[in-house]
Formats: structure tokens, sequence, C-alpha cells
């Protein structure tokens, strides 16, 4: 989850002068991707005077994993077992499910399931989504599109093995302003990433992937983007975006292209990275790092360049245990909050915020917390947050509230 005209001159010099002042001058949204198409910087308010609040607007869902927006204002959430469930503001939650993929989705473990859900950006008209879940009899993690009303039309578009262990399987998709897809994995399960996954090119585990679906090329029925970073290396998969990941259970793509990435850490910490789209081909450190300490010295190379996370937070001896990244918030509700990066803990519910600043580095905050046990953070159409909770089965509705700052220390930010 991103990101003139000019009077005419009275001389040819003046008019000169401006069209090369419109060529030097970059627009908002580069310059300044968290004020442009927004409120003014100048409302935008100190971390510290925000905290968040939410309703609880849906219950009774079966292990709620992925949500996502549509276009006419209804709320896709994806539950654990296959099946995904309508919700709308003004009618609620739908008592039968509008998608059934039970038949195809391996939910064996804790982590297996179906994980993630997004709409093609013409699903007004195609109705197409894409899917992300780990597939029978396996566990393959497995990326797939159909139309919403024909689901026997199921297409897998790319698959990576992931049979050893049920956990670390990443499953986040999403669309970029780019057109292309993206999507996560995780580095292959267990603990202490058991096949070097990370730092390892040739496979698909604990990377995040970016293809084109709006062609084929060959006998895949997806094109790797020319500049992809590694499309002409030798012996590495040419869909990789990022890798050194352990396992980006929830990433989103903000209105410049970014990527904000929650990346659930080991036994220290939990970390956040926010991924311009300049850094493809960034090395986020797993499993030579673990946030920015060092993890395993023997997967640590010389002269490899890691990108430090933006945020990271105390897991060890905590009442925390995997983050669960979120969304920047661009609603209009809150217009003191737009440009704020929220994300929690599945375990502490602890709703922390990350901002950049204008002349560089960030800013962060603890802001208050979440519904118990989080697992996904998203917006409707309008830009508004929403947050499952998994095991209660909710679907909250979230929103800011101003505050008087109180001194606190805040977390750990880079």
């Amino acid at each position: 989850m991103s990101r003139r005209r000019w009077r005419s001159a009275p001389v040819l010099a003046g008019l000169l002068v401006l069209a090369l002042s419109a060529l030097l001058v970059p627009p908002p949204s580069v310059a300044d991707p968290a004020t442009a198409g927004g409120p003014r910087s100048s409302r935008v308010v100190p971390l510290t005077e925000l905290t968040v609040a939410y309703e609880q607007v849906a219950f009774g869902l079966q292990r709620p994993i992925a949500l996502t927006g549509l276009p006419d204002g209804r709320m896709l959430i994806a539950e654990k077992n296959g099946t995904v469930r309508s919700y709308h503001p003004d009618t609620g939650l739908a008592a039968d499910p509008v998608l059934d993929l039970t038949a195809l989705v391996d939910t064996s473990g804790n982590e297996r399931g179906l994980l993630g859900i997004t709409p093609a950006p013409n699903f007004a008209r195609s109705g197409m989504l894409y899917v992300a879940y780990t597939s029978l009899p396996a566990g393959a993690l497995t990326l797939a599109r159909l139309p919403i009303n024909a689901p026997e039309r199921l297409q897998v578009l790319l698959t990576q093995e992931h049979a050893e262990y049920n956990n670390h399987n990443g499953g986040q998709v999403a669309f970029g302003r780019d057109g292309y897809l993206y999507w996560s994995l995780g580095d292959g399960g267990h603990a202490n990433d058991p096949y070097k996954a990370g730092q390892d090119l040739s496979t698909l585990l604990g990377k995040i992937v970016r293809i084109d679906v709006n062609r084929s090329c060959g006998a895949k029925p997806y094109c790797v983007p020319a500049d992809n970073p590694f499309v002409r290396k030798r012996d590495a998969r040419p869909e990789i975006w990022l890798y050194g990941l352990r396992n980006p259970w929830r990433f989103s793509i903000d209105i410049d292209n970014s990527l904000w990435i929650g990346d659930v850490g080991q036994g220290l910490v939990e970390e956040i990275n926010h991924i311009r789209p300049w850094q493809g081909g960034a090395n986020l450190g797993w499993s030579c790092r673990e946030g920015t300490p060092v993890f395993d010295p023997e997967q640590c190379r010389p002269g490899v360049k890691y990108t430090d996370p933006v945020f990271e937070y105390e897991h060890y001896m905590t009442e925390s245990c995997s983050v669960t990244g979120g969304v920047v918030y661009r609603g209009s509700a809150t217009p003191e909050a737009w440009g704020t990066y929220v994300a929690s803990d599945y375990c502490s519910t602890t709703a922390f915020a990350v901002r950049p600043k204008p002349r560089g580095g960030y800013e962060s905050a603890i802001i208050g917390n979440f519904p118990i046990q989080p697992t996904a953070i998203d917006a409707d159409v309008h830009g508004e947050l929403y947050v499952l909770s998994d095991l209660p089965g909710w679907l909250s509705r979230v929103r800011f509230e101003r505050v008087q700052p109180a001194p606190s220390s805040e977390p750990a930010n880079r």
C-alpha cells in the first residue's frame, strides 16, 4: 500500500522559461508522495496526537485471513478454509460465501489455507479476482486468477513447492500502480531458514515477485517485466522483485507504488520495510540478519548491501509475536492522519504508526491498540480502514481520533 499548467506569458522568453521550469520541477506525486493528491501537509498532525479506535461491524467469520475493497463499496473477506465472504457497510455481512475454493485449498497446519485476495484493476468490468493459497495435495504456494462468478474457470499462474513445513507461506497479493501483480512468499517454514532460501535467488521462497498478468509469454500465462532486477542474472528467477524476506505475511502498495512490508521475525525483532519503486532488487537481509541485528553470520556475504527496515520492535520476552503489516491511510474521514502507515502485532495488538519525514527518515509512535488477533488491515474503496480478527472471527472498522500528546518512549525507528 503511495503515492500545471502555467498562465501564458506576454513574450516568447517568458514562455520558454516557464516551459523549462515545468520540465525541471518534479510533479507533487514524485516530490512529496506523502502529501500529493491529499490534504495539505499543514493539516497532518504529529503521530503522538493520533490514536486509533474501532467498531466491530461483523462477526461469525471463520478464521478471516485477508480482505480487500471492491469498487462497488463491498469488502471481500477471505477465510482460511477457502471461502470468501462479502461485507457492505449498508447491508452487513452476506450469509453465504460469494466464492468457495475449499476443494482446492490445503488447510493442514495453522498457517496454510487461502491467504490472499485482490481484484483486478478492471474488476468492475471483468469481475476477475487474483488469489493466493496453499494447494492440495502438498501445500504448494499457488497464485491463481478466476472470475468471481465462474470459479470453475480458475487458472493457476505460478506455483512454488512448499511441502515439508506448513508455516511461512507469505500470501499477500496486490496490484501496483505500474499494473503489475506482486505476490509474497515465505522462506519455506520451520525455523532458521532451513533451505537458506532468503539469500538464494534460484527459488521464489523468501521473496516478493512481480509479474505482468495482462500478457502471456510462451507457455507461461504471464510475462516477466523487462525491468525486473534479475531478468538477465544467471541462475536467478526473473520473477523476483525483492529478496531476503522471512515471512512477508502482509504488505501493501501505496499511491507512489512503494511497498510497505511487514516481515515476521524469528525470536528477536519484528520489522517493517518501505521499498520505493526504484529499489527493485533490494536485499532485506534474512537470514543474514533479523531486522538490523545479525542472525546467521554464515549467510552474510562481504560486499552485499542490505536494506534496513524503517521500523522494528522487540519480540523477545515481550507480548509481541508476529507483525501484521498494514496500509497507508489515504481516506478523507481523518485528514490529520493522511499518509500515515499503520500496522499491528497478532499477539500484542499494538497499533504502530510510521510516517516518512519531509526531509528524510521516519517518525514512529504507538497509537493505541487494534482488536484481538489482527490478521489483516486494509482499506475500502474510500481509503477508510478495516481490520480482521482471527479466531474471534470479527471485522472491525477503524478510525483515527485526535488526542493530547503524552510523554512516552517511542519504539525503535530508523
